[in-house]
């Protein structure tokens, strides 16, 4: 079997810029995919920007893990959970569950969704 090498992004968090996604606030780019190696359980990595604005309400059709990287979030679940997140906080928000994204300032997250490329 040959050998496998790997990818890397240099720079990727200060350099990559997602785009618009929804609202006029919130930003969205897969930066990698596994895809083209693994169509049964492919996983997406990218970043998620919302600025100061409307509020972003998502819901889950897939399995996602971020860390905020940047900024702070407010993030909060159907459950009445609620949140203040900052630099360092990660988040697991399984398939099915809503979420509420808002922000005073902005905030910056990477995540890792079990998805395809694109389905965000």
């Amino acid at each position: 079997m040959a050998p496998i090498a790997f990818s890397h992004f240099a720079g990727a968090q200060t350099s990559f810029k997602p785009p618009l996604i929804a609202n006029e606030n919130a930003f969205l780019g897969d930066v990698v995919t596994s895809e083209p190696n693994d169509p049964v359980a492919p996983v997406a990595a990218g970043f998620y920007r919302l600025e100061k604005g409307t509020p972003l309400v998502y819901d889950y059709t897939y399995h996602e893990m971020k860390i905020i990287v940047d900024g702070e979030f407010d993030i909060a679940d159907e459950t009445g959970q609620k949140v203040h997140a900052v630099k360092g906080d990660v988040f697991y928000f399984p398939k099915g569950s809503k979420i509420t994204f808002t922000t005073e300032s902005f905030g910056l997250g990477f995540f890792v969704g079990q998805r395809k490329s694109g389905e965000a």
